[in-house]
């Protein structure tokens, strides 16, 4: 499974601090999977910076014309 393959799974996403300093990603997903992702503040810009730049450039694709079929 990649990035552009769809997918009929679906998950929870919680974010937030931890009481050890780091910044924890929870996903829960169907089926009893739970997955905790820990990491450290600088980490965390990092991972929302990508994000930020990854919304910015879905929102180009989003806005771009359709190419006839």
């Amino acid at each position: 499974m990649g990035i552009n393959s769809p997918s009929e799974t679906a998950a929870n996403l919680q974010i937030g601090p931890t009481d050890e300093g780091m910044v924890r990603i929870f996903v829960e997903a169907d089926g009893g999977i739970e997955l905790p992702l820990d990491f450290d503040p600088e980490e965390a810009d990092e991972i929302a910076e990508e994000l930020r730049a990854a919304a910015e450039a879905a929102r180009a694709i989003g806005s771009a014309p359709r190419k006839k079929r």
